[in-house]
């Protein structure tokens, strides 16, 4: 078996599945807890990520990050400051660190941006009980950078509260995300 770069992986599998790629492409790995982010088959950044604590899984109620191929169905949280806490895919307006002053949860934080993903493979990550999307798995920043690139979240792919408003700005909803072991 030939082993694909990154931006190749993610065109054959949207090919293989009848969905056009955009442009820009997103490849996670689990085992490898990074994302590259690829614009025009070219490696724009790799980002170290983390990815669920438990084993990856595509079931609800599971807690793992999701395998297949998923597009980005929702950004949310434009202009909002670094380190802001969303509850609910709303800014609370209250940063993390002050989101533990006023006796808020020490766990793992969604900050910064989200985007929500939505599987693209019926029966797979879309639909009934394995349903991404209705899983509410983002691409979110966090208030526990110290833990990115070791498997941290509940499903979530997390990032480094920066790297999510770099990458926030330049991706578009109906890009591709592989999630990859």
């Amino acid at each position: 078996m030939m082993l694909l770069g990154g931006w190749e992986r993610v065109i054959d599998t949207c090919a293989a599945r009848g969905i056009k790629p955009t442009n820009r492409a997103l490849l996670v790995s689990i085992e490898r807890q990074t994302m590259q982010f690829f614009v025009g088959g070219e490696l724009k950044k790799a980002y170290v990520v983390s990815t669920s604590k438990r084993p990856p899984s595509n079931i609800k109620g599971s807690l793992g990050t999701p395998r297949g191929l998923h597009a980005i169905a929702e950004k949310i949280g434009a202009g909002q400051p670094p380190g802001i806490v969303f509850k609910a895919r709303v800014a609370t307006g209250y940063h993390f660190t002050e989101h533990l002053e006023r006796g808020g949860e020490d766990d793992n934080l969604i900050t910064t941006r989200i985007l929500w993903l939505a599987g693209l493979e019926p029966g797979v990550n879309q639909g009934g009980e394995c349903d991404t999307r209705n899983r509410y798995v983002y691409i979110h920043g966090t208030n526990r950078e110290d833990l990115l690139g070791t498997p941290a979240s509940a499903g979530c792919v997390q990032m480094g509260n920066l790297d999510i408003v770099e990458l926030f700005e330049q991706v578009r909803v109906g890009d591709p995300v592989l999630i990859v072991d």
